[in-house]
């Protein structure tokens, strides 16, 4: 009797290993369908729901700041505003962009908010507002452009995120912020500066 043998019989039983004669008794395809069956088996005599269940959600809670009026924008004039605090990386845009946008509030849903921040090294985009192309950039450090057109989309550049967009609600003729979507550059949450 063999090493190889001795093993086969220890496993599968000697009558086993003389019938094949093989030093390998399960085949691939044995191998895949009970390994597959096991794992279902596994996965469905487990109970890790209840043990989730008890973990309550994290939530956000932004502050609701008013930030300006629908009557007093002016198309393509960029209005300042900090949010979601005073803290650093967190000056933003209020813009009227005259035409259709995402995340566009009032009733054109031209008005947007955009964090002034690139996503990519911080660079700051203050002035950089393109009223033809409905564009904040480029960044003065890679030369990212972002549309504000589509959610703050990245055009070109270095960039490999898109723009922080500043949340707004609208209430009769006041403008407030109420949450971002995105990541503030720098912030490792929007909340904690």
């Amino acid at each position: 009797m063999t090493e190889n043998t001795g093993l086969i019989e220890a496993i599968n039983g000697p009558a086993e290993a003389r019938k094949t004669g093989r030093s390998c008794v399960l085949n691939r395809r044995s191998f895949l369908l009970t390994s597959g069956v096991a794992t279902a088996t596994v996965m469905v005599t487990m109970h890790t729901a209840d043990g989730l269940a008890n973990v309550p959600a994290l939530v956000a809670t932004y502050p609701r700041k008013l930030i300006g009026k629908l009557s007093e924008l002016k198309p393509d004039e960029p209005l300042d505003f900090a949010y979601p605090d005073d803290n650093s990386y967190s000056e933003s845009m209020l813009v009227k962009l005259g035409r259709e946008a995402g995340g566009g509030i009032g009733p054109d849903k031209d008005v947007v908010a955009f964090n002034y921040n690139c996503t990519h090294q911080g660079g700051p985009l203050q002035g950089t507002y393109q009223a033809d192309d409905k564009a904040l950039g480029p960044c003065p450090l890679h030369l990212t452009t972002f549309d504000l057109t589509r959610h703050g989309m990245f055009i070109s550049g270095q960039a490999y995120q898109s723009l922080p967009q500043v949340l707004l609600e609208l209430d009769g003729d006041d403008i407030y912020a109420v949450g971002m979507f995105g990541l503030i550059y720098g912030r490792y949450d929007n909340l904690q500066g």
